[in-house]
């Protein structure tokens, strides 16, 4: 029998860098992850990948290579992969932000 369900509350946090965490899914090519950043999140590199998400809680503000956009609970995102639209997300002191990312393997 196919699951279609998935139960996030049996996945195990996993801590990729400081600040970030996330739960894992994958099947099929795809992936979906219930991410968590905190303030002591720091990214020392451009990131050009591309990200489809949901703000499910929290504010988080993304750097386009200048132009700062801040996402809040409620908002979606849609970042294109590539250079020119390389990005570097930056929380507040004292916020969270609580995501949803769907992704392609």
């Amino acid at each position: 029998m196919v699951s279609r369900l998935i139960d996030f509350k049996v996945i195990d946090w996993e801590n990729p860098a400081p600040g970030v965490r996330h739960k894992v899914f994958s099947k099929n090519g795809q992936r979906i992850r219930l991410v968590e950043f905190s303030d002591s999140f720091v990214e020392a590199e451009w990131c050009t990948k591309g990200h489809v998400g949901y703000i499910l809680d929290g504010r988080i503000s993304i750097d386009f290579d200048g132009e700062k956009i801040e996402f809040k609970s409620g908002d979606g995102l849609f970042i294109p992969e590539g250079e020119p639209n390389k990005h570097k997300a930056i929380v507040a002191k004292g916020e969270k932000a609580l995501i949803i990312l769907f992704e392609k393997l």
